[in-house]
């Protein structure tokens, strides 16, 4: 059974506490220096009664240095606390919070809200290192759906946002890989294919002619064809149902929680969703397990405000 939310744990109300949960996910065996990746008896604790909390000097660079030095936390003015909370909530919420939920709940303004979750998203994209999804016997779904505004692009005369396409591959009982893209086309679908999904898998798509060439470079590809109503056959082996189930969890988020975002932002709140998918409860992962792996994620990225389009309705 999933742990429930406790609010008066320490570390989401003490940020000398929050410092220490930090250091434990993001240094597990002691301090280690984000400039020259060393630690050991190289790090220093500087405890001078001038010297915040949490700060330790490298011996070999010399440079002082905190748990959120390259991190998406470093030279934030919000409270460590607030960090590991908003974290918590985030990994908490199946279908997304909002940035104006977050800014009610922590009493903080909306542009702050928004960002943080922005930085936090950061910590949800997938390692590039991973290996293909898929394998010998093992069956990934791919397929394509669209998010965004209407269809017609005109509606009583006033425009309205296009849909965007997203293409989404899953191994089913494994992990999901879903990405933006310009235009579902045979070019497009192929490239997602051959960087994330072993050949030695068996391919379960629509019929979608994208789908036609790339399919012959698999184990072996199968469809279902949704235009004479079919969805499933040879006894439950062939469908996309699994992806399916991921992108109605999108959708979800998208229409019910965020209402509106932007083209520029769609593939991090992708990512958020995947990230959710990929370490969920049938996984043996509970929500606190996955806000410490979001945590953890966020050693070695950086999200400056700068970078984001600050027009995001989210």
């Amino acid at each position: 059974m999933a742990k429930k939310l406790d609010i008066t744990n320490p570390i989401y109300n003490d940020d000398n506490a929050a410092r220490e949960h930090l250091e434990n996910l993001l240094w597990p065996n002691g301090p280690v220096c984000p400039f020259c990746e060393i630690g050991g008896d190289r790090i220093t604790k500087l405890q001078g009664k001038s010297t915040r909390p949490g700060v330790y000097k490298c011996k070999d660079c010399r440079k002082p240095f905190s748990v959120t030095v390259g991190t998406v936390m470093e030279r934030s003015h919000i409270q460590l606390a607030k960090w590991v909370l908003a974290a918590q909530l985030m990994a908490s919420s199946k279908k997304g919070m909002s940035a104006k939920q977050l800014e009610r709940m922590m009493d903080i303004g909306y542009e702050t809200a928004w960002f943080l979750f922005h930085r936090l998203r950061e910590c949800t994209i997938a390692n590039p290192k991973s290996g293909p999804i898929g394998g010998g016997n093992k069956v990934v779904e791919s397929d394509e759906t669209y998010v965004g505004g209407k269809k017609k692009n005109v509606h009583n005369g006033k425009p309205e946002p296009k849909k965007h396409p997203v293409v989404t591959l899953v191994e089913r009982d494994g992990e999901v890989r879903a990405k933006h893209v310009p235009n579902v086309t045979a070019k497009n679908v192929k490239g997602h294919l051959s960087a994330n999904v072993d050949k030695a898998s068996y391919l379960m798509t629509d019929t979608a002619k994208v789908y036609i060439t790339v399919g012959k470079k698999f184990a072996g590809h199968m469809s279902v064809n949704h235009s004479q109503d079919e969805y499933v056959r040879l006894g439950g082996f062939v469908h996309i149902n699994t992806a399916e189930s991921f992108h109605a969890l999108v959708k979800r988020g998208m229409y019910g929680t965020y209402h509106a975002v932007s083209e520029h932002h769609l593939q991090r709140y992708i990512d958020e969703a995947a990230f959710k998918w990929n370490n969920r409860i049938a996984l043996g992962i509970d929500d606190a397990m996955r806000a410490e792996i979001l945590l953890k994620g966020a050693k070695g990225k950086r999200l400056l405000y700068s970078q984001p389009n600050k027009t995001a309705n989210a």
